[in-house]
C-alpha cells in the first residue's frame, strides 16, 4: 500500500507548502487515466521509502485540482516537483526509471553530511584542517560517497600538507572513466586537480631555493624549481612572478614549463579568481611582445 499523502485544495498548503520547510515534499502530479502516471507510482513509492525521514511523498490528481496544476504550469504528466521551504527546487516530467528517480532525489535532496560538511569548511577557513578531516570522516560515514564531503576532504588533506592522500582521492574520482556516478561539480574537481599536482611538483627549502632564483643572470631552471616549491605550498601569486619571469626570459626553456606552470596555477585558482585574471593578462602580454 502507499505511503504517499493525497492533497488538494484544502490541504496542499500545510501539507506541501509548509512541510517543505521541515522536510522537503515530492509531489507526484498525476490523473487515474494516465498510464505513465499508474507505471511510475510503484517506483515512486519504492524510492521514497528508500530516502524515508529525508522526504514526503506527495499525490495531487490534476484531474480534481486544475487550478493547483495551472498554478504550478502543469502541461504533462506524470510530472514531479520538489517543494523545499514552500518552493519548487527541481522537478521531472514523465515516467523515469527506477534508477531515474533515486538519482534525481539523491541529487535534489539535501545530502544528511551537509551539516557536517558545513562544519568542516568553517574549520578549514579558520585554520583548522585536523578538526575539519574529523568532521568529514563523521560525513563519509553517515552518507559514504557525497561529493561536497569527498572533495572537501581532498581540500583539507591538502592543508595538511597531505598530497599523495589527495591525490589519490583525486585520481578514483577522475579514472577510470565511466566508473560509477559522474562528478557533478567539474569546475571544483578540476581546481582540485590542478592543486594535487601543484602540490607533488615542488620541494627543498624555500629560502635556498629563493638565493638561487634571485641570483644574475637569470637562471631558469633555479626559478623554475622555486617557483614549483612555491606553488606546491599554495604560495601561488610569487610562483607565477617566478614562472612570468621565466617566460619572459626563455620561452621554450624546459618544453615551455614556464607557461604551462603558470596555466597549471591558473586551473587552481579558478576561473573566477582576480590573481588568474591578472596574470593571464600578463601571459598573453609576455607571449606577445
Amino acid at each position: 500500500m502507499s505511503a504517499a499523502i493525497t492533497v488538494d485544495r484544502t490541504n496542499f498548503d500545510s501539507v506541501v507548502l509548509d512541510g517543505s520547510a521541515t522536510t522537503p515534499v515530492l509531489v507526484d502530479f498525476w490523473a487515474p487515466w494516465c498510464a505513465p502516471c499508474r507505471a511510475l507510482a510503484p517506483i515512486l513509492d519504492k524510492v521514497a521509502a528508500e530516502f524515508a525521514g529525508r522526504v514526503t511523498l506527495v499525490k495531487l490528481n490534476t484531474d480534481e485540482e486544475q487550478e493547483i496544476a495551472s498554478t504550478y504550469g502543469i502541461r504533462g504528466i506524470p510530472n514531479c516537483k520538489l517543494f523545499v521551504d514552500g518552493r519548487v527546487k527541481d522537478e521531472f516530467t514523465g515516467a523515469l526509471p527506477e534508477s531515474g528517480v533515486r538519482d534525481f532525489l539523491a541529487d535534489a535532496l539535501p545530502s544528511p553530511a551537509a551539516p557536517l560538511v558545513a562544519s568542516a569548511i568553517g574549520r578549514l577557513a579558520a585554520g583548522d584542517a585536523v578538526g575539519a578531516l574529523v568532521d568529514l570522516d563523521r560525513a563519509l560515514a553517515v552518507a559514504p560517497g557525497d561529493e561536497d564531503a569527498v572533495l572537501t576532504r581532498v581540500e583539507a588533506l591538502l592543508a595538511l600538507g597531505r598530497g599523495e592522500e589527495a591525490a589519490a582521492v583525486v585520481a578514483q574520482l577522475t579514472s577510470p572513466p565511466g566508473r560509477g556516478r559522474p562528478v557533478r561539480d567539474e569546475r571544483r574537481l578540476a581546481q582540485l586537480s590542478a592543486r594535487t599536482t601543484l602540490a607533488a611538483t615542488g620541494s627543498g627549502d624555500l629560502a635556498s631555493l629563493a638565493k638561487r632564483a634571485a641570483a644574475t643572470p637569470i637562471d631558469c631552471a633555479a626559478k623554475l624549481d622555486y617557483a614549483n616549491a612555491l606553488a606546491a605550498h599554495g604560495n601561488y601569486e610569487p610562483a607565477l612572478d617566478e614562472l612570468l619571469v621565466v617566460v619572459r626570459a626563455d620561452r621554450g626553456f624546459g618544453d615551455d614549463a614556464g607557461r604551462k606552470g603558470m596555466l597549471t596555477i591558473f586551473e587552481a585558482l579558478g576561473a573566477d579568481s582576480d590573481l588568474a585574471r591578472r596574470y593571464r593578462r600578463e601571459l598573453a602580454s609576455a607571449i606577445n611582445r
